[in-house]
């Protein structure tokens, strides 16, 4: 059997969904099942040609604006950066499980990114919540499955930055604290 591996993501972007709006900034940080982290990888990216920020996201981004400008430097064209990401995953010692908070966000951005510009994705078209996996944990309804309401035991001393990688990193830490915790269940 193959090793699965959580590879935590976190998308910074101008706006709500891809095409219209371009992902800035992405990481990924690979952890194995045992929590121990692997790899990482992360890109700034240009913007899509004819793609503009949302007025709402840009206005939250006016307030970020040492998290913005990191996302704004070291620029790759997002073709370059997808190949890049693409080889990484594919270089990974197992297969890779797209992990994320929230996921629907992040998964829509990295999928679509990969591929229309590499034409693949070796997450296929499955990817795990975070949020979700707290609410059968947790035993509460989705909408109560918040960060507020998980064990502070769960959470790493990694601050949330908004830059991508530290991000990515920080929710993979609390993913693999929440799975060794599940798993030590009887």
């Amino acid at each position: 059997m193959t090793a699965e591996i959580y590879v935590s993501t976190d998308v910074e972007a101008d706006g709500p969904i891809p095409g219209p709006h371009s992902m800035l900034s992405f990481g990924s940080a690979a952890f194995s099942a045992e929590g121990e982290l692997l790899s990482t990888f992360s890109a700034n990216l240009e913007l899509l040609e004819g793609a503009a920020g949302n007025p709402e996201t840009m206005a939250w981004w006016a307030g970020q604006p040492e998290a913005w400008a990191l996302t704004r430097s070291n620029l790759q064209p997002p073709a370059t950066a997808m190949a890049n990401y693409l080889a990484w995953l594919k270089a990974l010692p197992g297969k890779p499980v797209f992990v994320g908070y929230p996921v629907a966000y992040d998964f829509l951005f990295v999928y679509w990114y990969l591929m229309r510009f590499t034409g693949e994705s070796p997450f296929s078209h499955s990817a795990l919540d975070i949020k979700t996996f707290a609410m059968a944990m947790l035993k509460l309804p989705y909408r109560e499955s918040t960060k507020r309401h998980m064990p502070k035991r769960w959470f790493p001393a990694s601050p949330h930055t908004h830059v991508a990688l530290d991000d990515a990193i920080e929710q993979g830490q609390l993913f693999c604290n929440m799975l060794a915790e599940h798993r030590a269940q009887p």
